[in-house]
């Protein structure tokens, strides 16, 4: 799963265009909203497509993402028990 976490810090950087922000920066446990790194609504649906085109998740209710979107360690966990890419 540590290739995953690695993955995913890859992707959001990527996706979210966090350009200031290098994957070492982001430890797996961080809050990647409010104090952690900061992301918002529109970085959360984002998330979802991620989710969604990566990983082949689609949350059918997108409140479940507050849950998900905790931490990558969370998120790497979600994914690992639900991905079917």
């Amino acid at each position: 799963m540590e290739n995953l976490r690695e993955e995913l810090k890859h992707k959001i950087i990527e996706v979210l265009n966090l350009e200031d922000v290098a994957v070492e920066e982001i430890k797996d446990t961080d809050p990647l909203f409010g104090g952690g790194l900061g992301l918002d609504s529109i970085d959360a649906l984002e998330l979802i497509v991620l989710l969604d085109k990566e990983y082949g998740i689609k949350l059918a209710d997108p409140k479940k993402g507050k849950e998900i979107f905790t931490s990558i360690d969370t998120m790497a966990k979600f994914i690992e028990d639900n991905r079917t890419k």
